[in-house]
């Protein structure tokens, strides 16, 4: 793989350099990292990127994308996680959206595409339930049809941030006949409908983005239903491969871990560096073997992608991959902060002696723990990759 650029690959990256230097403003990061002022500022910045024309580079170009190759997806990238920007909410746009444009009738894509490009409509996953997380064929979520609409029963959970969602695109059961994959019909839900009832779940961070979603009989127009009516699992398992494959994150572990390089060349203990410890450096390097190999293998995917093909068992690799090296990052961070892990932000004042980030390296250990769970367990994603590239 030749991995030098090209002069218009480079005048690219200029390009993009140029775009993130201007509209990714000081005040647009400071409300970023406040929870109360988030939605507010992540939608403002992707309405910046749909102007752009750079908020869906995934789409097909007839709907809205970008048209780029692998290179410029992967130069983009790199420039997007150099400067710590946040990648785009992916609900809608990294999820729904690829459903909705393959799978979805002309007016339902005229109907929803555009508000997803515009970020107009805020959406969020009904997947996971209370009794059937990684186990989603098992989901009990019923949606029974009434003349032109379903009434809808049942609970989603790990709901990440319903709190702000205008829209859910939900997993349900309409029918329980043949194998539990079965039966299983994807809709698309107002989350303004009456008998919908949110529930926050404060995760061990002291975060509020993940919640519990109740249906009570919530009644959903027939033309809500993408596809056929018990072929959801079908277009679920579609958004699932683009969701793991979205997951690896590749580009924000690099930069997490040239993040705690810099850490640790600060970091003295016996008169040295942490950074030239012998042990330290072999678990540094170990990472940056791993994340280089998962690297190249995410460009393959994108490039597979971009020669008319879909993300298939290699996204169960890259999201085992992804999520370990994510998890083995967050721990070596947590190893510079040492004891001053245990340090509250409340207590970082003038007359306390400790890291900065040490907090920080704690709250993004623990919820960084359901990482290898979230989008289908890793044991699950293994045993795809079983079945599907080693035919057991």
């Amino acid at each position: 793989m030749d991995t030098s650029f090209s002069a218009e690959e480079l005048a690219f990256r200029d390009e993009v350099r140029a775009f993130f230097d201007e509209a990714y403003t000081d005040d647009l990061r400071a409300r970023m990292g406040d929870s109360k002022q988030y939605r507010e500022a992540i939608v403002e910045w992707q309405k910046k990127l749909n102007e752009k024309g750079w908020v869906a580079p995934g789409w097909p170009v007839e709907y809205g994308g970008t048209g780029w190759t692998p290179t410029q997806k992967f130069i983009y990238e790199s420039e997007r996680s150099a400067r710590g920007i946040r990648d785009v909410v992916p609900f809608g746009l990294s999820m729904v959206a690829p459903v909705i444009y393959t799978f979805g009738n002309e007016e339902q894509k005229q109907r929803f595409l555009p508000r997803i490009l515009n970020s107009d409509d805020w959406w969020c996953q009904g997947y996971s339930e209370p009794g059937a997380g990684s186990d989603l064929a098992s989901l009990k979520t019923k949606a029974e049809l009434d003349g032109d609409h379903y009434v809808v029963n049942g609970a989603k959970i790990w709901t990440t941030y319903a709190q702000h969602a205008d829209w859910i695109f939900c997993l349900v059961r309409t029918s329980s006949e043949g194998k539990k994959q079965h039966g299983i019909s994807f809709l698309l839900i107002d989350m303004k409908s009456e008998g919908i009832k949110v529930n926050p779940i404060e995760s061990i961070d002291n975060h509020h983005s993940l919640n519990e979603v109740e249906f009570n009989n919530v009644r959903v127009p027939v033309e809500n239903l993408i596809g056929e009516q018990d072929k959801g699992w079908t277009y679920a398992k579609a958004l699932l491969a683009h969701e793991r494959t979205g997951i690896a994150g590749v580009a924000d572990s690099k930069r997490a871990l040239r993040e705690v390089r810099q850490l640790a060349e600060a970091e003295v203990n016996g008169g040295k560096a942490l950074i030239d410890d012998p042990l330290f450096q072999k678990r540094l390097s170990d990472i940056e073997i791993e994340l280089m190999a998962l690297e190249f293998t995410d460009l393959r995917v994108l490039a597979s992608v971009a020669a008319g093909g879909a993300p298939g068992a290699e996204s169960s690799l890259l999201k085992i991959k992804g999520t370990e090296i994510q998890q083995q990052v967050q721990e070596l961070r947590m190893d510079v902060a040492a004891h001053y892990q245990g340090v509250l932000p409340t207590e970082l004042d003038s007359n306390v002696i400790g890291h900065d980030f040490g907090s920080a390296a704690r709250q993004s250990y623990m919820y960084g723990r359901a990482a290898t769970v979230y989008g289908g367990s890793n044991e699950i994603q293994k045993n795809i990759i079983a079945k599907a590239v080693l035919g057991l």
